[in-house]
């Protein structure tokens, strides 16, 4: 995966942001709040650890995503870009 595809889903994820909250997920998700959100990535992050011991690497790689799917939509909720997470890494890694 590269920097591209999570800024072009960085961007459909707002665009998403704007739809109607019974027909997409993501707008309902930003309808029920940080909360709801926040409790998504608790789930998903659980999911994570058990795909991790002892799943396959396809199921891992799908739960990872789902993860990295929600962190996106929280980072859009708490309005904190991407690139500020980009940046933070880089710096750790500099």
């Amino acid at each position: 995966m590269s920097a591209d595809t999570l800024n072009r889903l960085a961007g459909v994820l707002e665009q998403r942001k704007q739809g109607d909250p019974d027909s997409s997920y993501v707008a309902g998700l930003y309808a029920k709040g940080l909360d709801a959100i926040l409790k998504k990535i608790g789930e998903e992050a659980t999911e994570v650890v058990l795909a991790g011991r002892g799943q396959s690497e396809d199921r891992l790689a799908e739960e990872s995503a789902d993860l990295l799917y929600h962190l996106l939509v929280m980072l859009r909720a708490s309005g904190v870009p991407l690139a500020d997470v980009v940046r933070t890494l880089q710096k750790r890694h500099a």
